[in-house]
């Protein structure tokens, strides 16, 4: 028996238990997948139940994953497949696994390998050493990554299609103890909604792990200023800079900046990233004013242009996506602005690069960040500018000018983030990408309001990437993040800011699947009304 902080995985042994694989079978491959008719018992005895060996996954006592294994001849492949055995790797002694069935808000990557992983050394100990199954169509690239081969044409019809693969048990097994509970690798095969660092592409991982190379090499340079192409194609941007570290380094370049233009700025806020914007000029020493919104609230554009109005400003600071609220504010708007008053337009686009079309011309600084919208790794951040720039006496890692007239690597330069930052950006159809961010998050949050949850950012002002929520004060999200990742699903909460106003996030920046997030805003429904119940309940209890 293996188990996490609330999952436990064996072999079923118990009537109970046999009882919920029959519930869960129906469940599955009748209401779900119609391979079968209904029945007014809603139990589904596989016909070859009692030659079935099941692997578990239990939430306390309730059945919510399971999978079966069964050495007899024939397989149900064998009647669907002629010589079965052709496609096969000679000299195996092989069993069927099946009847694969994992409740919605339970399917990941890691309930699936953990399921598979144990049903293989069980068998594995008994002398067999390879699995064939039927995939279904929509998990084909998980069972891929998991080590499965596709062979032979699809089976079944309509939509009980099936794909037969197979996996060798000694393969899969020396992958599963990399998918360990106490393993760092559980938390890469969850469903991740984080604004940072995000889910990657396989390729960008692959492209990250190999082996360092000379940043002074003539095809590193190459590469760099193939890397530096793309991005500025990607923004409409003429000039950018890669610096090695986060997107508050880049903040502070642009700060730097700024502190030579010798003039006063007007700073704009509405949450916690305008905030820091204020706390990096006031660091840096710059002359500047405020205008600072609620959180949560869009900027009035009218009362800005009054007060930029015959006013002795020189720049204007702000952020594009409010990560914080999930506000995206108008960057039409602001380029207006600064363009009747003659401003230097300076924007955090951090986590707007990469998630919404974002047009940088007449912009005069933007920064950005590798591990959100662009997903690839965190660690490498980037200012973006259209002017050309000139020597200044600021300290070396924040002078643009610097990078500038060193070929942009007057440092010496991660291979490694570079490479993945280039693979992301030549493999993402971005006008596709946005298309999907957008229709998502159209979805998403009107599901969410349907099940009565407040969404910070307005509609008409909010970035399809970020979705805040602001819980009830009687439940905590401290508490409902928690139980949405040992459910399989890392959100946003853990923040100082998030959780001084008890809010959640879900972010879509990185790698995700329509198909994974479907079951999300069931499942926080379920955790928000589960606290409130028992709270209700202890109140009930309590003495008057």
């Amino acid at each position: 028996m293996s188990a996490t902080a609330s999952l436990t995985f064996k072999i079923a042994t118990e009537a109970a238990e046999f009882e919920a694989i029959h519930r869960l079978n129906y469940k599955t491959f009748v209401e779900e997948i119609p391979q079968h008719t209904n029945n007014p018992d809603e139990r589904l005895v596989d016909k070859f139940h009692g030659e079935n060996t099941y692997a578990i996954c239990l939430a306390g006592e309730r059945v919510v994953g399971m999978v079966a294994g069964r050495a007899q001849r024939p397989f149900s492949l064998d009647h669907k497949l002629p010589n079965l055995d052709s496609h096969l790797p000679p000299g195996r002694n092989v069993l069927e696994v099946r009847l694969l069935s994992v409740e919605k808000e339970f399917r990941n990557g890691f309930v699936f390998s953990r399921l598979v992983g144990l049903l293989a050394q069980y068998f594995r100990e008994r002398g067999f050493d390879l699995a064939i199954i039927s995939g279904t169509l929509r998990q084909l690239r998980l069972y891929k990554h998991l080590g499965f081969v596709p062979f032979g044409p699809r089976v079944g019809s309509g939509e009980a299609q099936f794909q037969p693969m197979y996996l060798t048990l000694e393969s899969f097994i020396e992958m599963a103890k990399t998918l360990s509970p106490s393993s760092p690798a559980v938390e890469r095969i969850l469903a991740s909604y984080l604004p940072g660092p995000v889910e990657v592409h396989h390729e960008v991982r692959k492209a990250f792990e190999r082996g360092p190379v000379s940043h002074r090499s003539d095809a590193f340079i190459n590469d760099f200023r193939a890397t530096k192409k793309m991005l500025c194609e990607l923004t409409s941007a003429a000039h950018v800079e890669i610096l090695v570290g986060s997107g508050s380094l880049a903040n502070d370049a642009i700060g730097a900046q700024l502190s030579r233009l010798g003039s006063r700025g007007l700073i704009l806020s509405n949450g916690e990233f305008g905030d820091r914007l204020i706390d990096h000029a006031a660091r840096l020493g710059l002359d500047f004013e405020m205008y600072q919104m609620g959180w949560g609230e869009p900027f009035d554009y009218a009362e800005i242009r009054q007060r930029v109005q015959g006013k002795p400003f020189g720049w204007m600071w702000a952020v594009h996506c409010e990560t914080s609220t999930g506000i995206l504010n108008e960057l039409k708007e602001l380029k207006s602005i600064c363009a009747r008053a003659s401003l230097k337009l300076c924007l955090d686009c951090i986590s707007s690069i990469g998630t919404v079309p974002v047009e940088l011309t007449e912009v005069h600084f933007a920064s950005c960040a590798s591990g959100k919208g662009l997903a690839a790794f965190p660690g490498l951040s980037m200012v973006f500018y259209n002017q050309p720039l000139t020597p200044a006496p600021l300290p070396r890692y924040l002078d643009l000018s610097f990078y500038a007239a060193q070929q942009g690597i007057p440092f010496t330069q991660s291979s490694n983030l570079i490479y993945a930052l280039q693979t992301s950006l030549k493999r993402t159809a971005w006008g596709e990408k946005f298309a999907q961010i957008s229709a998502t998050s159209t979805w998403l949050r009107a599901r969410l309001r349907e099940l009565g949850f407040q969404i910070v950012a307005p509609d008409a002002h909010a970035s399809p990437a970020v979705v805040s929520i602001a819980l009830p004060a009687e439940v905590s999200s401290k508490s409902v993040g928690w139980q949405l990742q040992k459910a399989g699903y890392l959100l946003s909460y853990k923040s100082e800011y998030l959780l001084r106003r008890n809010w959640i996030q879900i972010c879509l920046m990185g790698e995700w699947t329509r198909e994974n997030l479907a079951a999300l805003p069931d499942v926080l429904f379920e955790l928000t009304a589960n606290q409130r119940r028992r709270k209700s309940k202890r109140l009930l209890q309590t003495p008057a």
